[in-house]
């Protein structure tokens, strides 16, 4: 079958930066869906994204769809003719409704008898032919929350359409899209190239629009492109390295389709403000890149993208260092006024300010999250003081002018001002370490005083929003009460705390008077533990093991953890199988009989078959071995030394009754497997593994 290049090109008024990547790749993946469910062959899909277009090109699409078998089945052939041979009229209703007769029919013979058939192929649709309404499908079905119109027309899209490009091979599709008449004309720059290029074929469109449209259409292509230009222009303009965050670069690749990087500078004296706030002002407002020196040190310069080759670059670097001045000079006025008032002074301030109806201001939250705090320090070696008095000052910059300005230096500012006022160098870095980690794969906080306040925090909110009922839903989750949770878990096992959840919620739910539901501390730490199945299944951990260690509730985060692991590492062996099975076992026995009236005392003298006084001595003495293994969490080299069992244990099913007639011989049998039973269990409930 014949294929050629298909190419869609939608030019529109700017499109917003953040959405642009995710508008291209949706478009894209819509294109190649819509392909698929057609059937119709091809190469490769490419996307196409710039500030003023999105565009799809399909490599080698075949011309149209293949040609497809149809088969029809009709009455049975007792039904279809009377006992003359005679066609009825249930065989010929079915012939007329297919617009054949009945000689035209075929006959299908199955087990449970034979029957008429109607048996065609139908031919693939012409790929032209169907891709205007693939295309409209593609676009409906783009991430757009909020649609618009303009002028008199009635099409709806994220910004106002311009112009279409639709092309298979270097013909037109003549059919219109979003009211838009198709053709092979796009645009180039708005200013370096502000007409109409022809496009000749698919293969040529990156081409024309760069050669003579100055526009780099591969979104790719045009983030690399700004990558190296910002990294050689700090390292040959300023003797520095350029600081490229990644959503950053994303969005001035979104804003740019002729990325000109370009090195202003600002007044040396900008440099003592918190570079925190420099950084801010400059990516937040102007998307500006900064630049370190060899000492990690700020320079006073930046980096900005012109979306133009401008003839006269000076007087554009000119313009951007007048419009980035006010903005650095207002964050060093922030800054200094700010130092004025100890954060301590601040504290009453947090009383108007509501943190959840129902729970009281911020300032009642740091008040609860002191007391949890200096518990929870005690308990890990640490100074509960120190905790008790970062957690009172944590929220405090929340009322600074600086971090009203800049709410995403809450924290860090609270850390510049602590140490301003002279505060312990702890509790400084907790007022900054208790937002940590503050995103997937984040730091944790590295100071003692940093992890109390930090669990402190969470756990305050955790049980005082369960306590009143308001717990994250499917879709909502208001507080990031998951987030949370998974940070908990996350400062609890990095660090290594030995800390117990039931424990510290338990702490957390006595410092509420205003709670409606009961036992929230239990509720609470079954959310969370529930959040490490997540966590596992990222690392590769299947559900199994977790489910097999959250059986047993261990509620030490770092304990859970190190039975996880020792489980993931016993499934692996080649005896885990068997002995999985085996426990399985053990444990439809034992609940058949009772668990509760089945003990571990096993009689030695009731011992009778060779294979079960076998499995008794061995259990004795992997026993004496692996218990002091499991008081000291040694999970993984128990497990290890407990699969040494597995053919005493196949042995004894094999040549052992259970349930002897002899009710002692029996019972000392069960208390025998409930023995082995419960050295497993030390750990995890293994016989929730797949078993052979």
């Amino acid at each position: 079958m014949a294929t050629q290049d298909f190419l869609v090109e939608l030019g529109t008024e700017e499109l917003p930066p953040k959405a642009l990547r995710p508008l291209s790749d949706a478009f894209a993946s819509g294109i190649r869906r819509g392909l698929e469910d057609a059937g119709i062959a091809f190469e490769r899909v490419e996307a196409f994204a710039a500030p003023r277009r999105l565009a799809v090109r399909v490599r080698k699409l075949e011309d149209a769809q293949p040609d497809k078998p149809v088969e029809k089945r009709g009455p049975a052939i007792k039904a279809a003719f009377d006992d003359a041979g005679n066609p009825t009229r249930a065989l010929t209703g079915f012939a007329s409704s297919l617009g054949v007769t009945p000689e035209q029919l075929d006959t299908l013979e199955t087990d449970k008898g034979a029957w008429v058939v109607y048996r065609t192929v139908e031919q693939g649709k012409p790929t032209e032919e169907l891709l205007p309404e693939l295309v409209e499908q593609a676009l409906a079905g783009l991430p757009i929350p909020k649609r618009m119109r303009w002028g008199a027309h009635r099409t709806e899209f994220v910004r106002p359409v311009h112009w279409l490009v639709f092309m298979y091979g270097n013909a037109v599709i003549d059919s219109p899209i979003m009211g838009l008449k198709p053709g092979n004309t796009t645009r180039g720059h708005r200013f370096h190239c502000p007409r109409s290029l022809i496009v000749p074929t698919p293969n040529d469109y990156e081409i024309v629009l760069m050669q003579e449209g100055y526009v780099i259409a591969d979104f790719d292509e045009r983030r690399e492109l700004i990558r190296r230009g910002v990294t050689e222009t700090a390292e040959k303009e300023a003797g520095g390295k350029a600081v490229i965050d990644e959503e950053l670069l994303d969005e001035v690749t979104a804003l740019n389709e002729w990325p000109v990087p370009l090195l202003g500078r600002f007044e040396e004296r900008f440099l003592e403000v918190p570079p925190e706030a420099l950084i801010s002002s400059m990516k937040e407002h102007q998307k500006y890149f900064h630049v370190m020196d060899r000492e990690g040190k700020m320079l006073p310069v930046f980096i900005t993208l012109a979306n133009l080759r401008s003839k006269d670059p000076a007087q554009v670097i000119a313009g951007n260092e007048k419009v980035i001045r006010p903005r650095l000079a207002d964050a060093a006025f922030f800054y200094d006024t700010d130092r004025k008032t100890r954060l301590e002074d601040r504290i009453d301030q947090l009383k108007p300010i509501v943190f959840q109806e129902k729970l009281g201001s911020i300032y009642d939250k740091s008040v609860r999250v002191s007391a949890l705090a200096g518990k929870i320090a005690e308990a890990i070696g640490s100074d509960p003081a120190l905790a008790q008095r970062a957690a009172m000052l944590g929220k405090t910059d929340l009322v600074t002018e600086m971090v009203l300005e800049f709410t995403d230096l809450q924290g860090i500012m609270g850390q510049y001002y602590a140490a301003n006022d002279g505060e312990h160098a702890d509790v400084a870095r907790a007022l900054n370490e208790q937002y940590m980690p503050r995103f997937a794969g984040d730091d944790l906080p590295a100071t003692m005083t940093g992890c109390a306040v930090a669990i402190a925090d969470r756990l305050d909110s955790l049980v005082g929003l369960f306590g009143i009922n308001q717990p994250p839903s499917g879709t909502r989750d208001p507080f990031g009460l998951r987030r949370a949770s998974l940070g908990v878990l996350r400062i609890i096992i990095e660090r290594e705390l030995n800390l117990d959840l039931q424990t510290c919620c338990e702490w957390a739910e006595r410092n509420f008077t205003q709670l409606t539901e009961d036992d929230t501390a239990t509720t609470v730490v079954d959310y969370i533990l529930e959040r490490f199945r997540a966590h596992y299944e990222e690392q590769g951990i299947a559900a199994e093991v977790y489910l097999a260690v959250h059986a047993r509730r261990p509620t030490r985060p770092l304990d859970f953890d190190r039975r996880v692991k020792a489980v993931d590492a016993f499934r692996k062996l080649p005896e885990a199988d068997a002995l999985a099975a085996a426990n399985k076992r053990v444990s439809n026995i034992l609940t058949k009989q009772g668990d509760a009236s089945v003990g571990e005392h096993v009689d030695n003298s009731l011992l009778q078959d060779k294979a079960e006084i076998a499995l008794a001595e061995r259990v004795s003495e992997q026993a004496e071995k692996v218990v002091p293994m499991f008081d000291r969490g040694n999970y993984a080299s128990a497990l290890s030394s407990l699969a040494s069992l597995r053919e005493p244990v196949d042995a004894f099913f094999d040549e052992v009754m259970v349930m002897a007639d002899d009710e002692a011989v029996r019972n000392n049998r069960l208390a025998l497997l409930n023995r082995l039973r419960n050295l497993f269990l030390r750990v995890a409930d293994i016989s929730l593994l797949p078993g052979s």
